[in-house]
Parts: C-alpha cells; structure tokens; sequence
C-alpha cells in the first residue's frame, strides 16, 4: 500500500510537468462526438442532463472554433436504461457514425456493457460517473469519483463528525454498489467495526415500496449506537426511498443517510424540507462560490432557457473530460485514437470549484472530495472539502487488488501492474 502510494506521487509529479504541444489544421468536415446516455427508463432522472450537458459543452466549443479548426457533430443516442442495448448503441456509434470520441454511461453495468465494443474498435469512452473501480481500461477515461474520491472519505466523515458506530450499507442491486460495499465492508472492518454493525441490503432498479426496508433500517439504529446509512441507490428509486425516510420520521440527527447518487437533479424532484441535514458525497456541488462555477450556471441557464435547471457533479465530470480531450487532441494534433490516447495522461485542465483537474497514467483524475448536506432549497451546503486526490484504480482494502496498480504509458502499458512480483497480466486486462 505504501509502495503504490509512493508510485502515485511520483506519477502526479511527472505528469504535472509535461508540457502540451498544440498543431492545429484546417478542413472542411465535422468531426463526430458520441453521445450515450439514457433519455427513457429507470436511469432518465440522471442522465438525460448528462445529455444536455454534452450538447451544450459541443456548442460552445463550436463558438470557439470547433477543434483543429472543424467543427464537432453531437451524435446522440438513447440506450433506454437497457445494458445490452448500451453495447449495441456504442457500436453504432463507432462502426456506423464514425465518432471520434464517446460521453457516456451512468450505471457500471452500462460501462462494463460497452467495454468489449470500445477495446475491439480501439475508441475512446469517457465516463463521468462515480463508480467502484477496481478497472483500468486502456480505452476509457475515467473522470467521476473512485471509491477513495467519495465513499471513503464520506464514512470517515461520518466516523469522525457524527461519532457514527453502526452502518446500514444500502444499494442497488448491481455491480457499483455490491463493489462499492465490499471495499467499504473491509474498510470498515480495518477501523475496528464489528460484523454485528454492519448491515449489507440491495433492491432492484426502480424498487419504490421502501416502508419494510425503512423500517429495518430505524430498528437498527435504535440499539443505542450511533447509526448511519451509506447509500448507493440508484436512478428513480430515491425518490420513494427519501419520501420514506420522511414518512417515518426518520432524521438526519438520528440516523444520518450520504448518499453518492443523489444531487440536485435528483432532490429537485422531491419535498427535501424532511430531508434536511441529510448528507451526499461528490466532487462538486452547485452551491460551490467561484468564479468558474458561476460561469457555469450562468451558461447552462441560458443554453437550456431554464434558470430553474440545476446543475451536479456528473455534470461537472462531464466538462473536465471534454475539456481534457479536446486539450489533448489539439495536443496531438489529430483524432485518431492511439495518438488521443497516448496524450490525455498529464492533461490538466480547470475544474469548477477552483482547483486542476489532472488525467493520470492511470486514466483516473484528480478530484477534491466535498461533502454536503442538503437544505431546504434542494441545495448542498458544503461541511467538508479536502485538497484533489488521485483516483485509486485497485482499492487498498481487498486482497486481490491491494498490490495492483495502473499506468498505460510506455513502457508499462499495464492496467493491473502487480508492485509486488513486478509482473503485468490478469484482471482488469
């Protein structure tokens, strides 16, 4: 763990001294962004802004003189909340639209839906979600939060703030929250958490008659130690999930709930007077005061005509990644993949609560984790924020993964480098 850590540091040192060199050229045609998120289905609440984002983030940079003096054509797709449907969609997208790039995927069942296509097709996904990591894809960027961005920090959070002892581990019922969990059952235990104190339940998509599950989770906060849920529900089912919580009266003083899939897309849906002092955990909120966050706003009310839109974290990931490749194909002076590929790790570009976002040779980035409670406005007021952290692609707290590390730049090209026997080769290839 040490030896990894080390590893990193130098990595991010390396990496923030590299020096860009831009070529710019002119011609005649477009060049093709894929867009794929969910506009219909379980997973529509959240990713159908994503969808908004992309096309806005594409026209301003039309405004700006397109990329290597083309202008971007947005190609959007709707893969319906359907995994396979994700796979067959990406495919169009490379094969038939002849994209340069893809945005896309929310849930890390969709994610692990197209892996096959953009390794096979040598093209490039950008995934701006948080997620459980424990992957390292030579064709995928990944800018949301890894488990030590997120879901680490917001238990220590809970451990050292709210003097939490008992944990109800709540998620869906698919690989993000079952991995996510698992890490977080290990780091738990290495805290000294006993078995007894942790409680693992998952649903499925769009679960909504939450009064039994809600009525486990207040029986076992009621033991006389502090309790807190850790939950990674998915899409529309937060919404009776929280009404739930509110029916029965249960409160952020008594039983605390930070979430990592609820933001202000998914609470401007909801009556959150009930929800008050109730926590999340990302890497950016709307409420954050500066400048680059206001222009943000500012720009994504007017491109919708809606100042009532809010914006959120995926969002925000969303901006860094095509920032980053947009810096790094004017980097390497061409969209083909390879070349792409090799020039987005030391990539840095701004993020929006005032800090750089850097690619590393792991095609993670570096984030600031921030956590929030939620008011009665449906906004985040932000209780912690630390300095940006590097995404650690192979958790710490497992066993087949604590001695594996990440970097595709020569000469290691690896994805699972194992630092203990020095070899490169198995998961994650």
């Amino acid at each position: 763990m040490k030896l990894k850590a080390q590893i990193s540091a130098a990595l991010l040192a390396a990496v923030m001294s590299t020096t860009a060199l831009h070529g710019v050229f002119a011609a005649d045609d477009t060049i093709k962004v894929g867009v794929l998120h969910s506009l219909s289905g379980t997973m529509a609440i959240s990713e159908t802004t994503l969808k908004d984002a992309m096309l806005m983030l594409i026209d301003e940079q039309n405004k700006k003189g397109g990329v290597l003096g083309k202008k971007l054509e947005p190609v959007v797709v709707d893969p319906a909340s359907d995994w396979p449907l994700f796979a067959e969609k990406a495919r169009e997208l490379v094969e038939k639209d002849k994209v340069s790039a893809v945005f896309g995927c929310w849930t890390s069942v969709s994610r692990k839906s197209v892996l096959p296509v953009f390794k096979e097709l040598n093209s490039i996904l950008f995934y701006p979600v948080q997620f459980e990591g424990e992957e390292s894809e030579r064709n995928v960027f990944y800018t949301g939060a890894a488990p030590n961005q997120q879901a680490i920090p917001a238990v220590d959070y809970l451990m050292q703030n709210e003097g939490v002892q008992r944990w109800v581990l709540e998620g869906t019922d698919y690989v993000y929250p079952r991995t996510t969990n698992k890490i977080l059952e290990a780091y738990l235990k290495s805290k000294g958490v006993k078995d007894e104190d942790i409680i693992v339940n998952y649903t499925p998509f769009g679960f909504s008659d939450w009064q039994t599950e809600v009525s486990k989770i207040k029986s076992f906060g009621g033991a006389g130690k502090k309790t807190a849920v850790v939950s990674t529900i998915n899409g529309d089912a937060n919404v009776p999930f929280y009404k739930e919580l509110g029916n029965q009266g249960v409160k952020a003083e008594d039983i605390p709930v930070v979430a990592f899939s609820v933001g202000e897309e998914e609470l401007s849906g909801m009556d959150t007077k009930p929800l008050v002092g109730h926590l999340a955990a990302w890497n950016y909120f709307e409420s954050v005061d500066t400048p680059a966050n206001a222009e943000f706003i500012k720009e994504w009310h007017a491109y919708t005509k809606n100042d009532k839109r809010v914006t959120n974290d995926p969002m925000e990931a969303a901006y860094i990644g095509f920032n980053m490749w947009v810096k790094a194909v004017e980097k390497a002076g061409t969209t083909d993949p390879d070349k792409v590929i090799d020039a987005l790790p030391g990539v840095s570009v701004p993020n929006l609560t005032g800090g750089i976002a850097t690619m590393m040779p792991n095609h993670y980035i570096t984030k600031p984790v921030l956590i929030g409670e939620i008011q009665d406005n449906g906004q985040f007021d932000v209780v912690s924020q630390t300095p940006e952290v590097i995404g650690d692609e192979w958790s710490d707290y497992l066993p087949d993964s604590k001695d594996l590390m990440s970097d595709w730049l020569a000469p290691m090209k690896c994805g699972n480098f194992n630092v203990t026997t020095g070899k490169c080769g198995g998961k994650g290839m």
